[in-house]
């Protein structure tokens, strides 16, 4: 069948394509691929990325699903025609169904995001996907749970897309450079042996050499003395150098994605690279000032050199933007945050964010449902506790000093004794920069060396001082792992990586020692029998509550992951940016309480039944009549309102200011989520219920229909920023899309967002841009 013949065929048998423009669906046909399957040949099979939409042009397929217990149920019986694949438009999920030819088939399978970018210019095209996807939602929801969701996750062996596909072959720059180092990595998403990689060691110095690997062969190469811009040179020529090299011209090069160590509170996600961004990244100098002014030159003279490809900026900060203030702050005057914006930052957020997917990839569990610690131990180290996928805190600070010591830092000191080394032995802020960056930590607590390897072997030897600082560095680990645990309130899973982190089983070892309390337990065997190589290793014994696993870092592989996922979003940008502004109607949420039936009971009286007040704005939701009073270690709040009808699992709704009076420190946590979340009482006019867990905080939201989210863009679970306008214009970040048939329209914030921003129910919001596809 021939593309003119598809054209004919969706203008004259698909509903969604009647009225549709005929050069928008010609151009839909060009960039789609038409592929025939066997009688029985899986078109989609269950648990694979959805990528594709799909229509059937010929024979006939049925979808079906297979519950918790195995047992098969058809969804339906697709014919020439009909359309499958419209599930993870909405949800942007694994699938949850295989589509499996009955007979002989011919299908037109249509690349989502180019699906999603001509869609919207259709309206009558997204009614009637979105009361399909409606349909057929409805009877997923009889047969699918929580477990299918689940399966469909484990049965993925790249749920979070480390893989690097495309929908066309893309050749990926990734450029780390340093004050005088650059590192480079080359992915070829269409060939994994087409790969590269090199470095340029020692630049502005004498005995500069470049290094070149690829799976052609490997170069290296004295270069003369000289700067950023000349290793960028060299870097290009030896890419396209004949022998090892593996592009032909700098021309072929797709994207370039560039580590940016410190992003401040201004990216919080990789952006696209423009004129704007960069003198943004120049701002910021004065918070790194040994990096930020190195990835800047890097940068421009990377636009220089490969002029025709987009550069997208990963910036290390950026994973640690959700800590909540209490966590970032610095115990001095306010004034210095809010003028000079000293506060807490972190660092190694690109590392925490690959090895902690990883770490939840290898355990065939959902990302945000770990609570995750995650060592990454080099000469450079920190500490990020993972609560539900959110780094909610991290050793490092302002600057990467802060925290464990380190192959050459200090990390954490008593800030009294700089002040006393100014005074006593007159040194200025460069010498005491020096010192706690250049000459501290395992180097100057043994006196020999920053690497682990020789402290370890001279302690076996006897040396004092290296084994104390071999016990010191240890200890830090240990106490930095305990005070997280504490944290998040419990812990599922401990990671090592890094340099000492996977090379060094006795650093693991003795930091672990003393944590059995909290379900930290290795074995011994398995921690000596680790190595270096790319695999994963679980070192915990059988069945301990906590799984430790020493997971290898790959923050070249991560920044072109992020470099992927954001020039995948630009068509959502395009989206947002070509059509009329949706207005959003915001809502204020009040503190409020979910209760299961059984609670229902206890606190009201067997039997009892929720009753309306009345109804709310999302379909099928309504305040109750019934009331309860919160009843925490500090105090209580009473005449807290219930909200119907009855859930699965018991959850309470509070604002930040309330968790002072009550007494409890509620997580940041999408609704639903409450595990590891503190317990509370509840009291209501039958009885009295002691809680262990269901208070959190409700991480802002807007509900979406399908039609809505496919006129958008937009898939569940996105993250974008909302823009309010008004006397003061304010745009919120990190709002959580929730998409679902039974949705209406609307954003939800609590009570202390609404107040500090002067927010009443009715105010109008737009959604301004995408930060992050989850």
């Amino acid at each position: 069948m021939s593309k003119t013949d598809v054209v004919q065929f969706l203008q004259n048998q698909v509903a969604l394509f009647k009225e549709f423009p005929a050069d928008r669906l010609a151009a839909l046909v060009a960039a789609s691929r038409v592929a025939t399957f066997e009688r029985n040949e899986a078109i989609i099979e269950f648990g694979e990325e959805g990528r594709c939409f799909g229509i059937l042009l010929a024979g006939q397929a049925e979808v079906a699903t297979i519950d918790e217990r195995g047992e098969k149920h058809q969804i339906a019986v697709i014919k020439a025609g009909d359309l499958f694949g419209e599930m993870s438009l909405m949800t942007g999920d694994r699938t949850t169904a295989d589509v499996i030819g009955l007979s002989p088939c011919k299908a037109l399978l249509i690349p989502q995001d180019l699906f999603s970018t001509i869609l919207v210019s259709h309206p009558p095209a997204i009614k009637f996907l979105s009361r399909i996807i409606s349909e057929r939602s409805k009877k997923m929801a009889a047969v699918e749970n929580r477990q299918t969701a689940a399966s469909a996750f484990q049965k993925s062996e790249d749920p979070f897309g480390f893989d690097l596909k495309s929908d066309e072959p893309m050749k990926i720059l990734v450029i780390n450079c340093g004050s005088s180092s650059l590192k480079y990595d080359l992915f070829d998403t269409g060939d994994e042996n087409g790969g590269a990689r090199g470095s340029v060691e020692k630049i502005g110095e004498d005995g500069t050499r470049h290094t070149f690997r690829s799976a052609r062969g490997e170069v290296v190469r004295n270069l003369p003395r000289g700067g950023h811009r000349e290793a960028l040179a060299d870097m290009a020529a030896g890419l396209s150098a004949a022998g090892a090299g593996v592009i032909r011209s700098p021309d072929e090069i797709t994207a370039i994605g560039h580590r940016v160590v410190h992003g401040g509170d201004k990216f919080t996600n990789p952006v696209v690279i423009t004129d704007e961004v960069l003198a943004e990244i120049e701002k910021l100098a004065g918070l790194a000032p040994l990096h930020n002014p190195v990835n800047v030159l890097g940068i421009r003279e990377a636009r220089r050199i490969f002029a025709t490809a987009p550069h997208v900026a990963v910036f290390d900060t950026a994973f640690h933007h959700t800590l909540a203030p209490y966590a970032y702050l610095y115990g001095l005057p306010y004034d210095y945050y809010e003028n000079q914006k000293i506060r807490r930052y972190g660092f190694h957020g690109t590392s925490h964010a690959y090895v902690s997917l990883k770490a939840a990839q290898f355990l065939k569990r959902p990302y945000n449902e770990l609570s995750i610690i995650s060592c990454h131990l080099g000469n450079g180290a920190s500490i990020c506790a993972i609560d539900h996928g959110r780094s909610v805190d991290t050793s490092m600070g302002l600057t990467p000093a802060e925290g464990l010591i380190m192959g050459t830092r200090c990390g954490d000191i008593d800030p009294a004794v700089l002040v006393q080394l100014m005074r006593k032995d007159g040194l200025n802020a460069d010498q005491l920069d020096h010192l706690i960056n250049r000459q501290s930590g395992l180097k100057g607590l043994s006196g020999l060396s920053n690497d682990m390897r020789e402290i370890e072997k001279a302690a076996d030897e006897g040396d004092h001082r290296c084994l104390l600082a071999f016990r010191t560095f240890c200890y830090r680990i240990r106490k930095y792992i305990g005070a997280y645990v504490a944290a998040m309130g419990g812990l599922d899973a401990l990671i090592f990586t890094a340099g000492i982190g996977q090379g060094s089983a006795g650093v693991r070892s003795v930091a672990c020692q003393g944590l059995e309390g909290m379900g930290i337990r290795i074995d011994e065997v398995k921690n000596r029998a680790v190595t270096n190589g790319a695999a994963i290793h679980c070192i915990s014994i059988a069945n301990a509550p906590v799984n430790v696993l020493v997971v290898p870092t790959n923050e070249e592989r991560m920044i072109a992951r992020e470099t992927l996922r954001v020039l995948n979003s630009r068509h959502i940008a395009a989206i947002l940016r070509n059509q009329e502004p949706v207005p959003v109607p915001i809502e204020v949420s009040a503190h409020h309480i979910h209760l299961t039936q059984e609670l229902v009971e206890a606190l009201f009286g067997q039997g009892h039944q929720l009753t309306v007040e009345h109804e709310l704005s999302q379909p099928g939701q309504f305040a109750c009549k019934e009331q309860a009073t919160l009843i925490g270690p500090k105090g209580r709040i009473e005449r807290v309102r219930v909200l119907g009808p009855a859930r699965k699992e018991t959850q309470i709704e509070i604002a930040m200011t309330e968790q002072f009076k009550l007494g409890i420190q509620a997580p940041i946590r999408e609704s639903g989520d409450v595990r590891n979340s503190p317990g509370i009482t509840l009291e209501g006019p039958r009885g009295r219920i002691a809680l262990n867990q269901g208070v959190i905080c409700a991480l802002r939201h807007v509900h979406l229909a399908p039609e809505d989210a496919l006129r958008l863009g937009l898939r569940d679970k996105y993250m974008v920023r909302v823009r309010v306008e008004g006397d003061r214009e304010l745009i919120f970040g990190d709002v959580l899309v929730r998409v679902h048939p039974n949705f209406r329209l609307a954003m939800h914030i609590d009570t202390d967002e609404a107040n500090a921003a002067g927010i009443k129910t009715g105010r109008i919001g737009y959604i301004d841009g995408i930060q992050s596809r989850n």
